[in-house]
């Protein structure tokens, strides 16, 4: 009997101690910061969020990476599911900045930070917003076929996701940029940031336009897809893209493409994690923190 009792008191002892070591680890558990991906198909938001996870790291947090697939309702429902998740903050690469708001309003009720990226919203109560000066940038590169063109020709714009700061801002640039030459706009539509979809629309384009000096997309992945439909088409065509992607600044160099729009996908990620920790701290942000661009023409 007293060898029973011996026996279930070193199991008692054993459990307690299991317990209690569970209770310190739960107490001294890393915290967590959201972070939700417009798409992971996109290099530039894959590249963002390499940034963020290097940086979380660096700082002692556990990043929940969730991907929308560029589909709002899917973003909504990761807003949703990382609130379930004791998240501190959650940083938001919108599909769409109206389309956004939802999500945004759904983190404010429960009043956890956000932090937008890239791309803003359009309502709701924000932290910061972390972004490169889209309409600089489209102005830039507006300025430079300008430049190439000598002033006057016609020209292709591809716009990305109807509704994103993004589409928005770089096509107010690149328009406030040309409007004062000879150079006409033949064609302007939408290819949602997308590479198949730009190939396609470059087609349609080409075989409606006789004439194309240059095209403008508003990202590397439109401005990649029109270059293999202009290369098939056989006709001398300049391309100008946005983001400075692997591929885009490799068919720059290559003299495929013009010229590419560099953001720093990296440096958005890595600042965005930054001011989270910032903001868990109770510590002041600005509410709009822009990120250098630089023309890559070589």
């Amino acid at each position: 009997m007293k060898k029973i009792m011996s026996v279930l008191l070193i199991v008692i002892l054993v459990m307690g101690s299991l317990v209690g070591c569970g209770a310190k680890q739960e107490a001294t558990g890393v915290e967590k910061i959201g972070l939700v991906i417009s798409t992971l198909d996109n290099p530039f938001f894959v590249t963002l969020k390499d940034g963020a996870v290097a940086k979380a790291k660096e700082l002692g947090y556990e990043l929940v990476v969730l991907d929308s697939q560029n589909d709002p309702a899917k973003e909504l429902a990761n807003v949703e599911d990382l609130l379930t998740q004791d998240v501190k903050v959650i940083m938001i690469n919108p599909t769409d900045s109206d389309s956004v708001v939802n999500a945004v309003k759904a983190a404010n009720q429960k009043e956890i930070p956000v932090i937008t990226l890239d791309r803003g919203a359009n309502a709701g109560d924000v932290v910061t917003h972390i972004a490169s000066d889209n309409a600089a940038g489209g102005k830039m590169a507006g300025e430079y076929i300008v430049k190439e063109l000598n002033n006057a020709g016609k020209v292709v714009e591809l716009e990305g996701i109807a509704g994103t700061s993004a589409a928005r801002d770089r096509g107010q640039g690149f328009n406030d940029a040309i409007k004062a030459s000879e150079i006409k706009v033949v064609a302007k539509q939408v290819a949602d940031f997308d590479r198949t979809k730009g190939l396609n629309v470059m087609e349609n384009i080409l075989q409606a336009q006789p004439e194309i000096n240059a095209v403008f997309a508003h990202n590397d992945e439109m401005a990649l897809g029109a270059l293999k439909a202009i290369e098939a088409s056989g006709r001398d065509i300049k391309v100008v893209g946005f983001d400075a992607t692997d591929d885009a600044v490799k068919a720059v160099k290559d003299g495929k493409m013009l010229a590419t729009v560099a953001q720093q996908p990296t440096l958005i990620g890595s600042l965005g994690v930054e001011m989270a920790d910032k903001t868990i701290k109770g510590e002041k942000v600005d509410t709009a923190i822009p990120v250098e661009l630089k023309l890559v023409t070589e």
